[in-house]
């Protein structure tokens, strides 16, 4: 199909972006391109104007904090998969990128554009849920931070852009695992783990309406074991309408494959710990 018509700018500066955003009806933001580009083409997405802030530089890079990593939203997939600094202090976050599409996905997608794409299920947001992480944004009243779950429940607020994330550092002691569907690599379900001091933390998504903390799962596992009966044990109590069924699965299979996922990721958490 052929794109709808829209106005395209490229600000200098962030302020710049978010003026336009802001003033302006319909406006969308241009990082990766991977989600809204095919969404225009489609009709699934409209847009009046497009406001392109790929060469922002202060958007970009990965660095270590007091608090742990912050990483900006430009940062591509491929860059985050392959940092050092993040395959050993935020290792779910490393795996989740590395899962996103192909390559040629993965060297244009952003943290960011991941992190926000709606409608469907990634990759990123259940690890950022699980690593305790938070989202940084920036919008018309000044910067804010929001929980990776509560970003994932409702979104960036209008006029606002994901400026970075910001993720706790765990060593090893987290981890990612992914039934993807075949044909678009997006998860059927997808797991994201990380044992901490409190006890674990489990994240699904794709199986669930939307990337979902179990708390109930993290309290019937605190303190192990993590042998796959117990994890499938503790996903059984679940309610299974928490599972959303599609494309040929049914709430009782999803139940079930996240528990196994879940048990596999705990499983190589816990052994990083030893």
């Amino acid at each position: 199909m052929i794109l709808t018509e829209f106005d395209y700018v490229r600000p200098a500066v962030l302020d710049e972006a978010l003026t336009l955003l802001s003033g302006t009806p319909g406006a969308r933001v241009l990082a990766g391109g991977q989600s809204l580009l095919p969404a225009l083409r489609t009709g699934e997405a409209a847009a009046r104007l497009l406001v392109d802030v790929r060469h922002l530089e202060e958007l970009r890079g990965i660095e270590r904090t007091s608090d742990g990593l912050r990483i900006g939203a430009l940062t591509t997939l491929a860059e985050l998969a392959a940092h050092p600094v993040v395959l050993a202090e935020a290792p779910e976050l490393a795996a989740a990128a590395r899962a996103n599409g192909d390559p040629q996905v993965r060297n244009l997608g952003t943290a960011g554009g991941n992190l926000a794409a709606g409608g469907r299920a990634t990759d990123l947001p259940v690890a950022a849920i699980a690593a305790g992480a938070r989202v940084e944004l920036a919008g018309p009243g000044g910067r804010s931070t929001v929980t990776a779950e509560e970003f994932a429940a409702s979104g960036a607020p209008a006029g606002a852009v994901v400026t970075a994330l910001l993720a706790p550092a765990a060593g090893k002691a987290a981890a990612f695992e992914k039934t993807a569907d075949r044909a678009t690599r997006y998860p059927v379900c997808a797991t994201a783990v990380r044992i901490t001091p409190d006890g674990p933390r489990i994240a699904v998504t794709g199986a669930t309406a939307r990337p979902l903390r179990l708390r109930g799962v993290e309290d019937r596992l605190r303190g192990g074991p993590y042998t796959t009966e117990a994890v499938l044990t503790a996903f059984r109590a679940e309610p299974r309408e928490l599972f959303v069924p599609g494309r040929g699965t049914s709430a009782e299979y999803l139940g079930h494959l996240a528990g196994v996922l879940a048990a596999r990721a705990l499983q190589r958490a816990d052994q990083a710990l030893a």
